[in-house]
């Protein structure tokens, strides 16, 4: 399965990361030089969680804003029912 949410549109996107030696200008040294640049990838929070679609509860995977901003509606909790002791 991917690293995607259908309702923010989240996904993994890559970028660089970028390593430097040295000491800043404002602090006195000679500024700060670029030693290396390496790929690396920004993963959204993606969680599974119960929710209702379509009038039924299924499982999802959502990212973690998407939970937080209310697009997924959770079905409601109820609390447990003890069963009767058999006699």
């Amino acid at each position: 399965m991917s690293r995607y949410c259908p309702y923010t549109g989240k996904k993994t996107v890559f970028g660089s990361q970028i390593c430097r030696r040295g000491k800043a200008k404002y602090l006195g040294g000679v500024g700060r030089k670029v030693t290396s640049i390496a790929p690396r990838k920004f993963k959204p929070n993606i969680q599974k969680v119960r929710a209702i679609v379509d009038g039924r509860v299924c499982r999802i995977r959502a990212s973690a804003k998407a939970i937080r901003m209310g697009l997924i509606v959770k079905p409601v909790r109820r609390p447990r029912q003890e069963a009767a002791p058999a006699t």
